[in-house]
């Protein structure tokens, strides 16, 4: 029995958009792989930002992979994508094949420990397709994933596993914002992909 079947994925956020989660797609051996593989073979980078007119590097790492050197411009700054690794091809077919969904690029991100997180934002870039399906892999450590709707502020949380899968779609970049918590106690790497679809 499949316990992950389509059927019984369930929409997390009550209105406005829709987030499912698939739970673990991959056996521990497989995500242990990919993680060791997407931890030594990738091309970590510091991330950057221009808050305020100041230029922060973050401790988080993070790398854009996609079919062309597509820009990607958040927080003020701009990235090229690379071309894709054997490991990321095999992990987007996964991805695609799961969401029933195409896409042509994909942000990495590299969090050291429970200290480094994300704050609420949303995925809403103009360059990203509207209202396209982003598919977030999860490797390494477990984290909390929240949301808040930016009217209501109502908020919904889920804890991501390790080798698991969870697709946002529809309007949800437009009415939610989302965020990684940090979580001090926590002292293991976590990887995530994000796979993307821009628009030429």
């Amino acid at each position: 029995m499949d316990l992950f079947s389509d059927n019984q994925i369930t929409n997390l956020l009550p209105y406005d958009g829709t987030v499912l989660y698939y739970g673990t797609i991959m056996s521990q051996a497989e995500a242990n792989h990919y993680f060791n593989e997407l931890y030594n073979t990738i091309e970590w980078r510091h991330d950057e930002a221009v808050v305020f007119g100041k230029h922060i590097i973050t401790n988080r790492k993070v790398a854009w992979y996609g079919d062309k050197e597509f820009d990607y411009t958040y927080s003020n700054t701009t990235k090229k994508a690379l071309s894709w690794t054997k490991i990321l091809l095999e992990l987007k077919k996964i991805a695609e094949e799961k969401t029933e969904a195409t896409y042509n690029s994909c942000l990495l991100n590299l969090y050291h420990d429970g200290e480094e997180g994300m704050a609420w934002h949303s995925d809403s870039e103009k360059m990203l397709q509207k209202n396209g399906a982003i598919a977030s892999l999860t490797f390494g450590a477990e984290r909390k994933f929240a949301f808040k709707h930016k009217q209501s502020k109502n908020t919904s949380s889920i804890i991501l596993q390790h080798g698991s899968l969870l697709v946002m779609k529809d309007e949800t970049q437009t009415h939610w914002l989302h965020r990684l918590p940090p979580s001090t106690h926590i002292t293991r790497p976590r990887i995530n992909l994000t796979f993307r679809t821009i628009e030429e």
